[in-house]
């Protein structure tokens, strides 16, 4: 009975002492879910909410496709103050008229998709109110407006530039025996998608279609097709011409003064282009040794072009590219008509990638040149203005500065294919350091369970192109191993197994290797509670 006795009163101490932690455990399994829940909304408020896919537009600082760009002080633009801004500022006024005539901007400020936009409008407000006459007054102004940026082709240190002119050419209103080469106007047939045919300005970018009937179309005719007489006989003729490197050089400069054989001159700026892609012909005479790089020129390739007249229509078919023209009321004494529409400024006038840039856009133009002989490093230190374009234009830090009209603007002109530096003048309102500061931080590294989920792979193109060149090289493996090719084995490796070596360096398509996924970091509260646990072990 004693030993009974004792064995309830053990149990009833055993459970009087296990009571209390037994309600303790029930309530904290009870409250664990609304403890949860606060650690969360506590980690809410914390972190910003992560935005989903799609991210919505942001407003970029200033975004210029396949650029870089630096913010400089003025003090540390190279020559600065040692140019005639007083030129640049009525050039750049000219520019003004047809920008404050436009109405016809995005609601987000920009102008077809270009990073300026309308911001020039506010500028040229300024400058069409005040007529400057001082360069000092004419440097404040645009210090006053922009912020200098230096800007070039991603991966480059600096831009490139070449010259153009407007060529005077000999020519007739009507066909003969000495003027015999045809000047089109655009064909009626010509059709740009997204445009009228009648169309005042159409892209010299992109392709150009032949309308057949009402609906079908095909490509248009390239330079040989024309020259061989596809669009003869339709009454496109404006003037006729002495040979076919006058026309070629009258449409590689965009525009042209003719000298008719009656006394009377007539002028022609660029309208349209065929939609083939330009081919540069004096690449071709580098590429094929004739004329070395230091010495080409637009001299060279017309010396040669003149003792090599058969090779001269072979090299000048190459450049598939044809451009038809306009007829222009201007006198004499007014410059070429750019594709702004206005008149350009000899030194002060150029020609820009449409597609990035905005005309009146200012850019400084720093370096070295040749422009008093081929050999000469003149220093150029000179603020113009983005008036024009061109189909060989491309690129954010790409121009063509316009010299002139004459034989000695083409000399000049002709010599310039020289690195350089440019700095763009944006205007203040687009300050990249000041709206920077607005920008969102991204999104953190997606989790490696995240990555795992959605590996990124090549694209489907790629990796079908990687296969068939596998492909290829196992065909010409095997047949550098049939019977026919063992009378070869003793031949040399390097003329004998090509295909083995591309068939080593194909490799199979792999996927993209992500960036390395985000660690995973305990909290401080599983950290202290795995060290509790490890010392309650080992005390047992």
């Amino acid at each position: 009975m004693v030993r009974e006795i004792w064995k309830r009163g053990f149990t009833v101490r055993r459970l009087t002492y296990w009571t209390p932690a037994l309600a303790l455990s029930v309530a904290a399994v009870a409250l664990a879910p609304y403890a949860a829940e606060a650690v969360r909304a506590r980690h809410r408020a914390a972190t910003p909410p992560m935005r989903h896919l799609p991210y919505p537009q942001l407003d970029w600082p200033l975004e210029i496709s396949n650029s870089q760009y630096l913010p400089m002080d003025w003090t540390d633009v190279p020559g600065w103050n040692d140019d005639d801004q007083l030129a640049a500022y009525r050039t750049f006024r000219a520019s003004c008229k047809p920008i404050a005539a436009k109405t016809d901007a995005a609601p987000d400020g920009r102008v077809d998709g270009k990073a300026l936009g309308d911001s020039l409008r506010d500028p040229c407000r300024d400058a069409r109110a005040t007529d400057l006459a001082d360069n000092a007054a004419a440097r404040a102004f645009f210090e006053r407006h922009f912020e200098p940026l230096r800007i070039s082709k991603l991966g480059d240190a600096d831009g490139f530039v070449t010259g153009y002119y407007e060529p005077v050419i000999e020519g007739s209103r009507t066909q003969n025996e000495v003027y015999n080469v045809p000047v089109y106007r655009r064909p009626s047939n010509l059709f740009v998608r997204g445009f009228k045919q009648d169309a005042t300005s159409l892209p010299n970018k992109g392709p150009v279609y032949r309308k057949i009937g009402r609906r079908k179309l095909v490509p248009y005719y390239d330079r040989a097709e024309i020259e061989d007489g596809a669009i003869e006989g339709r009454g496109l003729e404006i003037a006729w011409l002495r040979n076919q490197t006058d026309l070629l050089f009258a449409q590689i400069q965009g525009s042209a003064r003719i000298s008719l054989d009656d006394g009377s001159t007539i002028r022609i700026n660029y309208d349209a282009y065929n939609g083939l892609p330009y081919t540069p012909v004096g690449r071709i005479l580098i590429e094929r040794g004739i004329i070395p790089r230091e010495q080409m020129s637009m001299q060279r390739i017309r010396d040669w072009m003149e003792q090599n007249p058969e090779g001269a229509n072979e090299l000048r078919r190459m450049n598939r590219s044809y451009i038809f023209f306009r007829e222009v009321q201007l006198s004499e004494k007014d410059e070429a008509v750019g594709a702004q529409g206005i008149p350009l400024t000899p030194g002060r006038s150029i020609a820009v990638d449409k597609s990035l840039h905005v005309y009146g856009t200012p850019f400084f133009i720093t370096g070295e040149l040749p422009i008093e002989s081929e050999k000469s490093k003149t220093a150029f230190h000179r603020l113009m203005i983005a008036q024009d374009t061109g189909s060989a234009i491309v690129g954010p830090a790409r121009a063509d500065l316009y010299f002139g009209a004459g034989q000695d603007a083409g000399k000049v002109s002709g010599r310039l294919k020289h690195s350089i530096q440019f700095v763009m003048l944006v205007p203040k309102s687009l300050d990249p350091v000041a709206r920077g500061r607005k920008m969102p931080l991204p999104d953190a590294r997606p989790s490696e369970k995240i990555a795992k989920l959605f590996p990124q792979v090549l694209p489907k193109e790629a990796a079908k192109d990687q296969v068939k060149d596998q492909g290829q090289a196992n065909q010409a493996n095997k047949a550098a191993a049939s019977p026919v090719n063992d009378a070869k084995a003793s031949a040399p490796a390097a003329s004998a197994s090509p295909a083995t070596t591309v068939a080593q360096n194909v490799v199979a398509p792999q996927p993209v290797p992500l960036p390395e996924a985000r660690p995973r970091i305990e909290s401080d509260r599983n950290i202290r509670r795995l060290r509790y646990g490890r010392r309650h072990r080992n005390r047992r």
